[in-house]
């Protein structure tokens, strides 16, 4: 599959975009994304690798946990043209985007994680 239809497949759902707009805040766990998102492991797990195919994210073990983030260093004109679409506050200031902001500030992976 091209490289440039993968960066829209991972941005056809509104869940991945969700997820790209958290770890704008913060690198995150699967189990921290699980609770903001309640959905369940598994589904959360597919769109993480989805964005991950698409360059857009990448993960790394630290400690116990498998952190995600950003990959703001992608050097694809693409995924940066996407970036900069993503972080504009003029297209992506909704409610459902400050609340999963708020509650990245508030989740806590100690209590949720149990690995």
């Amino acid at each position: 599959m091209p490289d440039e239809i993968r960066l829209f497949k991972a941005l056809a759902d509104a869940n991945r975009v969700r997820i790209l707009k958290m770890l704008q805040v913060r690198p995150l766990c699967v189990c921290e994304i699980r609770e903001i998102l309640d959905l369940a492991v598994s589904t959360v797990s597919q769109h993480l690798s989805i964005l991950r195919d698409a360059g857009l994210i990448y993960d790394s073990k630290e400690s116990k946990w498998v952190n995600y983030y950003l990959n703001r260093e992608n050097p694809d004109a693409a995924v940066q043209a996407l970036f900069s679409l993503l972080w504009n506050p003029d297209l992506f200031d909704d409610g459902i985007y400050r609340r999963d902001a708020e509650r990245v500030h508030r989740v806590d992976r100690n209590q949720l994680c149990h690995v």
